[in-house]
Order: structure tokens, then sequence, then C-alpha cells
């Protein structure tokens, strides 16, 4: 069977992991110090956020040269360590791919920004004249999925490039061969140093409808979900074809079940990232809807289900839900599910969002946005290891975003010594669901459940996963207890509690 059809998935938000040399800055040598921990916690594999070259607008998503390792992060001899040493421990190693835009100093732009309108330079990007008098309005209407206008005129030049994120992102232009073949030279590159698979970023992106035209009025998102996306993804999956064992997963933003399905076709992504459940309130009915939507994504496909909680561009499941015994019972509900689960860093330790203050935010969307939305820099705080702070055992220096005080009591050597933890609990589930002979089946089979719960077994297995999102305890369905989010007692599911039974 491929490793990742039940695998558990850890994202490492590289920056934030753990930092070995004392700039405040996690880094792959940090990491790979650290995988004893992660296999202890008993995940299969280790996705790493982007660590390529980059001037870091957008902490690495701004990539300069997909190719090589940014001297912040390491160097390839440290990339190859880490790939090897991760190995040994049992775990896979999935790296990201960049594909939608580069940086503003990858040389491609800065060539194209020294070379006039019309030169092969600037047709690897999407450069185009503006509108209006002196051309001095936007060549369309759309906007960046940071905020503001997703164009931005060259300094003294008649023309405007595209950028459908960060203006230090501009977007590649997809009907260009040349960068084509430098997505499979990309590919083939991490591939030839051992990756056991590939996460794209913005896996919905990439291709543009002819001629750009305007959003308002238009029936779809023009920025987004173009048919000729499928064509990268399935050149991209002819090159990783030849290394079986290898994952394609995509970052898939769309709505429709119909749309998504494509994206997971037979020659294309293994599996696509669904954000159902992520986006979902704490409500058993709601939770349902989400888990049988995400069913239904992927059904008459070869993909599985994927199940995300939490990832490094959205609130942490403590803040959203509105507490660490709601995150705890959803992440047992998620560990229950067949399929491919997502853990972002931190999640196993209860962490919340952190209110940081202004002068501390980095992240691109809040001076884009003219300083109306914070972005996502509060669910990117470093993990909290051991001792205490500032740097609480990720860095001897200064983090690079500040560690609260308040976490010295979420710290990892403390929870690793407490059964009761939330740390605990993941160990307990991961072991679970890899040796427990009812974590078979790829259906679920749902049980009638009181009103705020919901309930529900793999088809032809005897564990059943219950969830209670009411305010008022209910009976235990029967079957002997495995394991629990919160404690039991008098035979009752409380509140803001999800178990597991055989």
């Amino acid at each position: 069977m491929q490793w990742w059809r039940e695998a558990v998935v850890y994202q490492v938000y590289v920056r934030s992991f753990t930092d070995s040399d004392g700039d405040g800055v996690g880094d792959l040598e940090g990491i790979r110090s650290r995988l004893g921990y992660l296999e202890l916690l008993g995940v299969d594999a280790l996705w790493l956020t982007s660590f390529y070259t980059s001037p870091m607008a957008d902490h690495g998503y701004d990539v300069a040269d997909p190719r090589d390792v940014d001297p912040v992060f390491g160097d390839l001899a440290v990339f190859d360590a880490l790939v090897s040493d991760a190995h040994d421990h049992g775990l896979k190693i999935v790296v990201d791919l960049v594909p939608n835009h580069t940086s503003v100093e990858h040389e491609w732009f800065r060539a194209a920004r020294a070379s006039a309108p019309g030169s092969p330079e600037r047709e690897r990007y999407h450069f185009r004249p503006g509108r209006g008098r002196d051309g001095a309005a936007p060549p369309n209407d759309w906007r960046s999925v940071f905020g503001g206008p997703a164009w931005t005129r060259v300094p003294g030049d008649p023309e405007w490039y595209l950028h459908l994120f960060s203006p230090d992102q501009p977007d590649l232009n997809w009907t260009n061969p040349e960068v084509w073949a430098d997505l499979e030279k990309t590919v083939r590159f991490w591939l030839d140093r051992s990756v056991d698979g590939f996460r794209v970023d913005v896996a919905h992106g990439m291709s543009k409808p002819d001629g750009l035209p305007d959003a308002a009025g238009a029936p779809v998102d023009p920025r987004f979900d173009h048919e000729g996306v499928h064509d990268v993804h399935r050149m991209v999956r002819a090159v990783v074809d030849h290394f079986p064992q290898c994952l394609l997963v995509g970052q898939v933003c769309v709505r429709d079940d119909a749309a998504f399905a494509r994206y997971v076709r037979a020659d294309e992504l293994h599996v696509g990232l669904t954000y159902r459940l992520l986006e979902c309130p704490f409500d058993a009915d709601a939770v349902r809807d989400a888990i049988e939507d995400s069913f239904d994504a992927v059904a008459g496909t070869p993909s599985p289900p994927s199940w995300v909680l939490a990832d490094h561009d959205t609130p942490r499941p403590v803040t959203r839900y509105g507490g660490v015994a709601r995150a705890r019972a959803m992440a047992m509900v998620t560990l229950a599910l067949p399929g491919t689960v997502f853990l972002y860093n931190g999640e196993e330790l209860g962490l919340p969002d952190v209110e940081l203050p202004d002068d501390a935010l980095q992240d691109p969307r809040w001076l884009q946005s003219g300083r109306t939305d914070r972005g996502r820099d509060g669910c990117r705080v470093p993990l909290p290891w051991e001792g205490s702070g500032p740097g609480f055992g990720f860095t001897a220096g200064r983090p690079w975003l500040p560690i609260p005080d308040e976490w010295a009591d979420r710290l990892v050597a403390d929870q690793l010594e407490d059964t009761a933890s939330t740390l605990s609990v993941y160990r307990r589930a991961l072991e679970l669901r890899r040796c427990h002979p009812g974590f078979t089946g790829r259906d679920l089979e749902w049980f009638g459940a009181p009103e705020g719960c919901l309930a529900f077994r793999r088809a032809g297995s005897t564990l059943v996963c219950a969830l209670n999102t009411g305010d008022e305890p209910v009976p235990l369905p029967p079957g002997d207890v495995l394991l629990s989010s919160s404690p039991l007692s008098g035979g009752l599911l409380p509140p803001d509690t999800a178990v597991w039974l055989a």
C-alpha cells in the first residue's frame, strides 16, 4: 500500500521549530536535533515548509532559488544529513514546491526588470501596460490575496507586473516553456536528494485565463482554478511516477467537489488538502457535514480523504474552538478517520494563537492590508521546549517572534512527563492509530447519537469514535474505552470531549 494513505504527516514550520545557532530563527539542524522527539510522538512523515533561498518577504514563500537552502536555515549538506537521519528514524520527508510565483530577487525577475517591454525575459512573468491616462491604472481589476491591487508598476516603466500575493512575489507565466522546464528541473533536483514527496503550494493557481479578463462580472474567479493548471500537475506527476513511493500533495483551495476531484485524478495529485474540518465550527452536525463533504470530494478518485485542523496560515484550533478541551476532542475525531492526516507543529502541545504587539508583526498581510489584517504571525510563534523565557529551549538567543511567558505551562519537557497532558493524548492516539486492529476500513458507518453529539466507526471495524459538542454529559456508547480526550466518570461522555471505544 502507498505509505501516505493512512499516514500522519507533521508540518514543520521551519522558522519556528528549533534554532540550532542562536540567531532566533529555526533551521534544518534544529529539526535534525529533534528527530527523536518526532519519532516518539509517532508521526510518519515531516512536511518542511519552504526553506529555499529567499529575501524572506513572505518568510520563504518568495523563492529566489528553488534549488538551494537559504543560509538562515542551513545548507544542502545539512539538508542531506537531515533526510538521511530522518529515514534512520523511520520518518519520510516532504518538501514544498512553490510554482505559482518567485521572489523579486530571483535571477529571472531581476533580468525582467532590467529588460524592455516585450523582451523574452519579461515573458516569464505577466507584464502588461497599464490602463487609463498614461497607463496609471492597473491592467485589470484583480485583487491580491494579501490585500490591495494584484499589480505593481515597475518604477520608471510603462508596464505593471502581476502578483496574486505580495508585490515581492511576481506570478510566473505558465504559457512559457522555460517555466515548465525549470519546475521539472527543481522536482528532479530534490528527488535526487532522496525526498519522499512534495507539497505543492497554491496548487489551484499557476494557470491564468487568456487576456487576463476583469474579475467583475465574471462567472467564476479568474485568478484561480483555471483548467490549464491540471497540465502542470500532470507534468510533475509524470516525473514523480518514476519514484513509486513519492507523494504529491497539493494545497487545493476550491469549494466545489467536482472541481476538487479533478486535482486528484489518477495522473495528477495523489492527495489534495481539504480544509472542510479546519473551517467548520465546534458543532456535531457541522463536523459530520464536513467529514461527509470531504469524502464526497474524493469519491470516484484514487485519492484518500485528507484531514487538516491547523496549518501555518490559519488560527490554531485552541483559539478557533475556544479551548484546549475542544481542540483535543477534534484531534481525536480527526485521527480516527481513514485517510491522510496533517498535524501542525505545536498542535500536539495545545498551543493557542498569540496576540502579538503591532511592532512584532512581520506577515506581509499586515502592511499590504493597510494594517487592517493582522496576518498569520499569531499561529507561527516558536515552540516552547523547556526552561524559561525568552527562548524556552527553542533558541539560545531571542526568538524571531516573542514566546509568551504563559507558555511556561505547555513545555514539551513537562508534557512528556505528564500522562494527562495534551502531548500525551496525542502520543497515545497516534500509537493506537498505528497499532490497534480497529483502524481499518476506508469508509464510515454513522450511529444515532444524542443532540449535539456524533458517533461513527470505520466500516468493518470494532472501533467507535464519539464526540460531544453539547452542553450536557451523555451516556457513553457501549464498548471498552481505549482513550478519551478529557477524563470520564460515571459512564458518561462530558461536553467538549471525544472518546474511542472498542
